[in-house]
């Protein structure tokens, strides 16, 4: 934390550097890597022993694991992608969805208090799996000069600014997109951190002066504060996996 001159450990960028747990040459591996492969590990075994020995009439973990599954596949992949066109994309859009969140969850959990997608590298690395996927099956639905079309919306009934408008579609579609999609998530979590480490030390920090009752107000602010997180952890891995589906849906849309 750093101290802005007045004791109040400010928190700020630093907030957000781990030192290396370990280093084996020039690799380090530090705190955030850590939850990344806790949380691949946790979605791998979840739903491994969901489904693993799945039964006609399911367990509780069964039951779990199959509300999680359905409520991407008719409440995300289907109402984009239609069931006969999004089934096949069912399974990666779930595990997008769960890595998400739980990547996005730590936030709140003791002793890891941070989320893996504020830093940038996770949700770039998602964004651009969606990425490949979509230009790859663009050019695979539609062939090269129809995957073209698609992606700069080429229409020469709009006349004179139809080059205008294909160069303004290839810009957001190609460049623009893929940043997009990854900063969306990296951003609410980074910001949603840093309110949540402002409340925290604010109210450890006024509990050791002479302003307890401040100290209350910053408690209780922590506490809505998580709360308020739990929902946007949630939403954002809800948004993800729905702009993934909403590209792979134009990708396999007809061009006209």
């Amino acid at each position: 934390m750093a101290d802005n001159g007045c004791g109040f450990p400010a928190p700020g960028l630093h907030s957000f550097l781990f030192k290396p747990i370990f280093t084996v040459g020039g690799f380090e591996f530090n705190k955030v890597m850590l939850l990344a492969l806790i949380t691949t590990l946790v979605v791998v075994t979840f739903f491994t022993m969901a489904f693993g020995k799945a039964k006609v009439v399911p367990g509780k973990l069964q039951m779990i694991g199959e509300a999680g599954y359905d409520f991407v596949r008719r409440g995300i992949v289907y109402e984009t992608l239609g069931k006969r066109e999004g089934e096949k994309y069912v399974p990666l859009m779930v595990s997008i969805f769960f890595f998400v969140w739980i990547m996005n969850i730590w936030s709140v959990i003791p002793l890891a208090q941070f989320p893996v997608s504020s830093i940038i590298a996770y949700p770039a690395v998602l964004a651009l799996i969606v990425y490949v996927i979509w230009v790859s099956l663009t050019f695979k639905r539609h062939g090269f000069v129809g995957g073209w079309k698609n992606i700069t919306g080429y229409d020469p009934s709009l006349g004179p600014i139809k080059w205008l408008v294909s160069f303004i579609e290839f810009f957001s579609n190609l460049l623009v997109r893929p940043f997009t999609h990854a900063v969306r998530l990296f951003a609410n979590m980074f910001a949603g951190h840093l309110m949540l480490v402002m409340f925290t030390v604010a109210s450890w920090y006024l509990l050791n002066s002479y302003m307890i009752p401040a100290a209350g107000v910053s408690f209780v602010m922590t506490m809505a504060m998580i709360v308020f997180e739990l929902f946007v952890q949630a939403v954002q891995a809800y948004v993800f996996v729905l702009l993934a589906c909403t590209y792979i849906q134009g990708a396999l849309a007809e061009h006209h």
